[in-house]
């Protein structure tokens, strides 16, 4: 099966079998940032913005996404031009293994994007179904919470 899809805001044709998921397909082109974690969509560390939406990449066909826009954690900065959600996680020390980070920043990026001034309720909704198996999550709320400071004074 070939399709091609927007990863990254770079338009990719890619080859692949009709029963390959996204997190497969992103992992062999080029995207090793995707994380493998179940695979069973639980824990959300291969998580990616889907058309804006995030989702677990291990539970998306990749033939359904054929058209689509992906966008993961690369797209959003870099160590010598960090994005204002990244820059908010080093700051405040949320990062500790690494292994859940960028899922828990495309998580908040999906909720700062519509949500510049989120309540707690919100923050913690919004990183439901992604598991930090290093800490008590409450640096990654500290982390979010500095994030929407730093997009809103931009």
């Amino acid at each position: 099966m070939r399709g091609t899809f927007k990863i990254n805001s770079n338009e990719i044709e890619i080859s692949f079998p009709p029963d390959a998921v996204l997190l497969d397909v992103l992992r062999l082109n080029g995207c090793p940032e995707v994380h493998r974690g179940c695979d069973e969509g639980v824990c959300g560390a291969c998580s990616v913005l889907l058309n804006g939406d995030l989702v677990p990449s291990c539970h998306v066909l990749a033939a359904s996404a054929i058209g689509s826009e992906i966008t993961t954690i690369t797209a959003l900065g870099s160590p010598n031009s960090p994005h204002p959600i990244q820059r908010a996680f080093v700051d405040s020390g949320a990062i500790q293994c690494g292994y859940c980070t960028p899922a828990m920043i495309l998580a908040a990026y999906a909720l700062l994007k519509n949500n510049k001034n989120p309540t707690e309720e919100d923050i913690k909704t919004a990183l439901d179904g992604i598991i930090c198996r290093c800490s008590g999550y409450v640096k990654i709320m500290e982390a979010v919470k500095l994030a929407s400071n730093y997009w809103r004074d931009r």
